[in-house]
């Protein structure tokens, strides 16, 4: 498999869920299946199924978790520079027909969340983005149209 990208800051949020659901939710959810399985019949006991629904649930968050942190190529926007937006950068955007300014970083997907500003690499706008520079504009074709941007800033923080 191809290696994920991510930064610093999104291989620790992985790491310290994957510590939290085997630390804390896999134990939680052991003791809950044995106390439903000691209430009785197991095919007529909800606490029961929905403990081991749960429990599936975790264990397959743990592989995905595990998954991703194995792949994982950490790449740190601070030991970053130049004025070519790469994997990493923070760029300010002003969309070209609303005078709207935004600002997001280019991260790796497993940490993408467009509403705190993390934009996934694969996205239509990160990829219109990378190798352009301040200054200049991007067309990006997204599902809902084509939209303009001005890049105004591009840094490595």
């Amino acid at each position: 498999m191809d290696k994920v990208p991510m930064t610093p800051r999104g291989i620790a949020a992985l790491e310290k869920e994957l510590k939290h659901l085997k630390s804390e939710e896999r134990p939680a959810i052991i003791k809950a299946i044995a106390e439903a399985r000691e209430h009785g019949d197991l095919s007529e006991n909800a606490e029961y199924h929905s403990a081991r629904e749960k429990q599936g649930f975790i264990e397959g968050r743990i592989k995905e978790l595990e998954g991703l942190i194995s792949l994982a190529e950490v790449i740190d926007p601070a030991k970053m520079q130049g004025d070519t937006i790469k994997f990493g950068a923070t760029v300010t955007l002003i969309d070209e027909d609303t005078e709207e300014e935004k600002t997001y970083q280019i991260v790796g997907e497993p940490e993408a969340d467009i509403e705190n500003g993390l934009l996934n690499i694969r996205s239509p706008l990160a990829r219109a983005l990378i190798g352009k520079e301040e200054g200049d504009s991007v067309e990006v074709r997204t599902p809902g149209g084509t939209r303009d941007y001005e890049i105004t800033a591009v840094a490595y923080k």
